[in-house]
């Protein structure tokens, strides 16, 4: 039997981990949990919101899994809206605005975030 208890973590490609650390640092507010040698000169850069959950894996990209596709990766907040104004005042590429938020479908807006282009 499995013994699968969580998501772990999902791998976003980017063009530049050093640029996606910032991005995902200092504008969504993540915290860098893992910036290591990893491999044959590579390294393993892992982002996480503070509150716990899955993280994010900012990997390079590598053969058809590239930077630019959609990740399908949605991050929760307390207060979607604001934080969907806050982003959009700092430039962010987002939606105009938020889909769902009936108390059926969450609040929920695509991004540049969303896409792994950092």
């Amino acid at each position: 039997m499995l013994q699968i208890t969580h998501v772990g973590r999902v791998t976003v490609p980017v063009s530049d981990q050093d640029e996606a650390i910032a991005f995902y640092t200092s504008t969504l507010g993540l915290s860098l949990v893992a910036d290591v040698p990893f491999g044959d000169g590579e390294r393993w850069v892992e982002v996480a919101p503070s509150g716990g959950g899955a993280s994010l894996a900012l990997v390079p990209g590598r053969d058809d899994y590239q930077p630019g596709r959609m990740t399908g990766i949605a991050l929760d907040s307390s207060d979607p809206r604001a934080d969907h104004e806050e982003l959009e005042a700092k430039g962010v590429d987002v939606d105009a605005n938020l889909m769902g938020g009936d108390g059926t479908v969450p609040s929920s807006s695509s991004s540049a975030t969303a896409t792994g282009t950092t």
